[in-house]
């Protein structure tokens, strides 16, 4: 007995793949679908009945009339009983193709290239690298494993369930987030020092979002920035997308030269300067209590705004954190920049900027460009967090976790490269600053580590005439694969020294 052409058409069309996540009842209503929507099946068609259908697809006869289920409540069919399931009109209607021997992922492909110039930006390109690699040092990443999974389900659940949160979707933007701001100020305001109110205040995505808006706002192309003299690949990204041009200033023991900013620039030629002065990024170096006053003082009488990224002010393990600049600013010359719960996963992560009243009006204003819809649920989340001091005790339960990997690679460091490498411990932070000497070729260490099955990404390695070092980040790894990965780090660098 022949097939009929449905069933013919079934045959050709649709393929399952076991191996996909997606379940296969899914994965055959779409590709029906898609043949509805390009006439192969024609309104008032009658599909196979669901044992048939299992017959064709070699499925379960309940997986058939889940298809079914699927294709009517989306309203691609109808089901009537006792006569069959017929395909209805689509709402939308699709130019026919011409390819009846094809599958239907085949039938076209779309555009590799755009008919229309445009403007490419060498700024942005990816700095992410493809790597086969167990094992990867990164620039200083929080361990994702820390993250309270099961106590986090239960939290997220139940701001989930808040009566309120319906309604502040239906509220102005001011409304909405007045409560998770004030909750975030007060925290700032204990933990950091700072006298501030939600007007001087706004949430983000992330800290690279919170320094593009700022870069936005207060950046014209040709004006000149100020940045340590190894300072951060994706903050000199941004700026460089805004046009600015980029001068570095070098940095030594006490942190930022301000005495070299001084005999090499003259009142108002200067921007902004940006700066990590808790703890300078790649090196760690702290900025000297002298020098913070120095730079606050020069901004007032040179006219530059400071840019100070705090980004891991909480990851403080011995002594009390040193207050941000900001927190000690009389004239409105700082804008902060920081980050809080990076003790939950990224996405409940959230930035944030603090600045004088006006500039924080204008940041709002391009924010609701970028991010209309922000993230409430998120703010609901982190606002019971901080209010019921959860975000407090998750941090330093964390800290006594990094503060123990911490030593423990330092001592590993002791044992393998006490002769050739050098490095101050760090009081916090993520990442150590590890110089090698005598110096080698960065590139070539990594290029042996990767065959070591371990991953330097180009990111945190850091070659001059006069430096030669890694960002070490630890964070993300605990103690056995801290071990692992020294020896593999030592066996790249005899070879390098050997070869």
């Amino acid at each position: 007995m022949k097939d009929s052409p449905v069933n013919t058409v079934f045959k050709q069309l649709i393929s399952l793949d076991k191996s996909k996540s997606q379940p296969i009842y899914l994965q055959v209503s779409g590709q029906i679908v898609n043949a509805i929507q390009r006439s192969y099946l024609t309104k008032g068609t009658i599909l196979p009945g669901t044992r048939v259908l299992s017959q064709l697809l070699k499925v379960h006869r309940n997986t058939a009339v889940a298809i079914y289920e699927e294709l009517a409540s989306q309203g691609w069919v109808e089901i009537i009983p006792n006569k069959g399931t017929f395909v209805l009109e689509p709402k939308h209607s699709t130019v026919k193709i011409k390819a009846t021997s094809q599958k239907i992922n085949e039938a076209y492909t779309y555009a590799k290239t755009t008919g229309f110039p445009f403007q490419k930006s060498f700024n942005l390109i990816s700095t992410d690298e493809f790597t086969s690699a167990k094992y990867t040092i990164n620039d200083g990443k929080p361990d994702l494993r820390l993250h309270p999974v099961h106590q986090f389900t239960r939290w997220y659940s139940a701001a989930m369930k808040r009566k309120t949160l319906v309604n502040k979707w239906n509220r102005t933007a001011d409304f909405f987030n007045s409560k998770f701001q004030t909750q975030l100020c007060n925290y700032l305001n204990a933990t950091r020092g700072f006298h501030i109110n939600p007007t001087n205040l706004i949430n983000t995505r992330s800290s690279e979002m919170s320094l593009y808006i700022v870069s936005q706002l207060i950046i014209k192309p040709n004006d000149i920035v100020l940045v340590g003299q190894l300072s951060n690949y994706a903050s000199n990204m941004i700026f460089q997308q805004t046009g600015a041009r980029i001068k570095t200033v070098p940095i030594d023991a006490d942190g930022l030269d301000i005495e070299y900013i001084k005999k090499h620039f003259i009142k108002h030629s200067i921007r902004c300067v940006y700066i990590s002065a808790h703890r300078d990024y790649p090196t760690t170096v702290k900025l000297s209590t002298e020098r913070r006053l120095e730079l606050l003082k020069l901004s007032k009488e040179y006219g530059f705004a400071i840019i100070e990224d705090d980004f891991d002010y909480d990851f403080q393990y011995e002594g009390s954190a040193m207050l941000p600049m900001a927190s000690a600013d009389a004239n409105g010359m700082v804008i902060y920049l920081g980050k809080i719960g990076q003790s939950l996963f990224p996405s409940f992560q959230t930035g944030f900027v603090v600045a004088p009243e006006n500039l924080i009006s204008e940041a709002k204003n391009y924010l609701e460009l970028l991010d209309k819809q922000g993230d409430l649920i998120q703010e609901q989340l982190l606002s019971e967090l901080i209010n019921e001091g959860e975000i407090y005790r998750l941090m330093k339960k964390n800290i006594v976790i990094y503060k123990r990997r911490r030593d423990f690679l330092c001592n590993l460091l002791t044992k393998y490269f006490l002769e050739t490498a050098q490095w101050e411990i760090p009081s916090g932070g993520l990442a150590i600053w590890l110089q090698f000497h005598p110096k080698i070729s960065i590139l070539k260490l990594a290029k042996e580590a990767e065959k070591n099955d371990l991953h330097l990404p180009k990111t945190i390695l850091y070659q001059d005439k006069n430096i030669c070092a890694i960002r070490f980040g630890f964070g993300h790894l605990n103690e056995e694969e801290i071990e692992l990965v020294i020896k593999k780090l030592k066996r790249a660098y005899n070879t390098v020294i050997f070869k």
